[in-house]
């Protein structure tokens, strides 16, 4: 066995001797022979001794030849001493020819300095190429504000700043988040940019109207006649309906009966509250907390919705309530009934309370879609303020 298998290696030998240079069925080797990687061992050319030719050895090496690489893209085998091709895994490190035969191919990796590339060849980081927004045109009162939201593609982009500007900005300004303010009547154009690639861009055209005009009726504020009361606006001490009107109590009772329908639980937990209540309960925070603090979650008195009769505060009165199925349920769905809710997250700076998604307003389906639909809290949609001025 062992001379067999020694004729087979010479033989083999003084083939590769007579055709290099030639072209006689084998592929042509150059002359800067590649070395070759034989169980670990780098070496020009592979001695054929007993030792390796020792068919009872269990660790016995195939002998392996590997043409030389001409360019990258040139396929690259190695060949047994049967003449079988085998599979070649791996790439030549930097400055070398080397290569490992393997019965698998092993993943490749790319080296050195330059952006880091995925198994498929494409870079891990990328520009920005496209941006989506939320709404591409908006209309706003003298003072209101509302901010798409932006998308900005692919998602592997590194960079995905953003560049805000107005044509305008006596109609209407951007601040670098996208908050659009409204200024003063007319039309604009509020564009955003790619930080990363300023090619790439998305607009809203902004259409500004004059602010509502207030009316005033027995010391009680209209504006396009919903009844007001926050910061800015107070009721009189002596405003009081006896209770949550009839309007909104009928409409409140729907509302129960629908989320019932959809096997949601509502209750009211506070409705109407008078002047003095108000106040009672006011007091107390102050005390508790100090009325900077009391102020972002209390309304003074007169300047409470509950003294409206035209407000409610649902199931449970704290933070615990967010995210429930109650408070998702009553986002979705109260406007359906003629409600809002009064104090929506991330206006607390426009409103003058903290998110409360417990509290809903009476306005009468149509308004109260109208607003929904805008995406805007009740003081954007109308254009006014809340604040105190003592």
């Amino acid at each position: 066995m062992k001379k067999d298998i020694i004729r087979k290696f010479v033989a083999l030998a003084a083939c590769l001797a007579f055709c290099t240079g030639t072209s006689c069925g084998k592929v042509e080797r150059p002359d800067d022979k590649e070395n070759v990687t034989v169980s670990g061992n780098d070496s020009t050319t592979a001695d054929i001794s007993e030792t390796t030719a020792d068919a009872s050895s269990e660790n016995q090496s195939e002998v392996l030849t590997i043409p030389a690489a001409t360019d990258e893209n040139t396929s690259k085998t190695a060949t047994n001493a049967e003449g079988e091709e085998l599979p070649v895994s791996g790439q030549p490190s930097e400055g070398t020819s080397s290569y490992t035969a393997s019965g698998s191919p092993s993943p490749q990796t790319t080296s050195g300095t330059g952006s880091s590339q995925t198994p498929s060849g494409t870079a891990s980081g990328s520009q920005v190429t496209e941006i989506s927004l939320t709404f591409y045109e908006v209309t706003l009162p003298v003072g209101g504000s509302k901010m798409p939201m932006v998308t900005m593609s692919p998602a592997t982009a590194e960079n995905k700043g953003e560049i805000w500007t107005s044509s305008d900005e006596k109609i209407a300004a951007v601040d670098s988040l996208g908050n659009i303010t409204a200024v003063g009547e007319g039309k604009c154009i509020i564009t955003v940019k790619s930080d990363d690639n300023p090619a790439v861009s998305a607009s809203v055209q902004v259409t500004v109207e004059a602010a509502k005009e207030p009316a005033v009726a027995d010391g009680v504020t209209y504006i396009e006649g919903i009844l007001i009361a926050n910061k800015t606006y107070a009721l009189p001490a002596s405003y009081n309906p006896g209770g949550l009107t009839n309007e909104c109590y009928s409409a409140f009772m729907n509302l129960v009966s629908g989320a019932a329908a959809d096997n949601i639980n509502i209750y009211c937990s506070s409705g109407f509250r008078s002047y003095e209540s108000q106040q009672y309960i006011y007091n107390n925070y102050v005390a508790a907390d100090g009325q900077a603090k009391a102020d972002t979650y209390s309304a003074r008195p007169g300047h409470s919705e509950h003294q409206t009769g035209l407000a409610i505060d649902c199931n449970i009165i704290d933070d615990s309530f967010t995210g429930t199925p109650e408070a998702i349920w009553l986002e979705n769905n109260c406007h359906k009934y003629g409600f809002i809710i009064r104090y929506p997250r991330n206006k607390d700076h426009i409103t003058g309370y903290k998110y409360e998604p417990w509290h809903i307003r009476y306005l009468g389906v149509e308004k109260a879609t109208a607003v929904y639909n805008s995406g805007l809290c009740l003081e954007e949609y109308l254009g006014i303020t809340s604040q105190y001025t003592y």
